[in-house]
């Protein structure tokens, strides 16, 4: 997405939604392209070994996004709605896998120290999922900043827009999420 203009995407979101076909056929290359940079980059924080491979969840993500009847805003919205789509899909298949285990082996995600603050860590993608919507309980902004900026890979910039908001309350917020997430994800055992 990044060689093709804000603007040229969003109209091409706007016409797939309205199910012109050719629209959602010159779309597909080029939100495949970012979608799948953001799944690579998502799935190099998993445990070694994952079986989930990008390519398998961004196919999975692209056909669920493709299929909903959204009124797509922008490049940014569809990012938004991309990166919870990619965290259902990820969560999903960690509680495929432990269920098929009976509780066994615990999915563990590498969270980098620009995502919570502190030193880098690994994580419990479950654990982090249920921090996440106890997160959304409490505060719902904070929460969708979470799945824009970690999931989506979205930048303050283009969270802010997805939200209506200003850069300064996204990076304001972000930094309160991720304050929150630690304590929540050290003290794990109160979610």
């Amino acid at each position: 997405m990044e060689n093709t203009s804000s603007e040229s995407v969003t109209r091409l979101l706007v016409d797939a939604s309205a199910g012109k076909q050719d629209a959602v056929n010159t779309l597909f290359p080029i939100v495949y392209a970012e979608m799948r940079r953001l799944a690579a980059s998502y799935l190099r924080r998993e445990r070694p070994g994952h079986t989930l491979q990008s390519t398998a969840l961004v196919h999975e993500a692209y056909l669920r996004l493709i299929n909903q009847k959204v009124s797509w805003q922008n490049r940014a919205h569809f990012l938004g709605i991309a990166a919870q789509t990619m965290r259902r899909i990820l969560l999903d298949h960690a509680k495929r896998r432990i269920a098929a285990k009976r509780g066994g082996g615990q999915l563990t995600l590498r969270i980098d120290e620009s995502v919570i603050a502190g030193k880098g860590r690994d994580l419990n993608l479950i654990a982090l999922d249920k921090a996440l919507s106890e997160l959304e309980k409490i505060d719902p902004i904070r929460s969708r900043i979470v799945e824009m900026r970690f999931f989506g890979g979205l930048s303050n910039e283009e969270a802010a827009e997805v939200l209506g908001v200003s850069a300064p309350t996204v990076q304001r917020q972000w930094a309160g999420a991720r304050a929150w997430l630690f304590q929540a994800m050290k003290t794990g055992d109160e979610l």
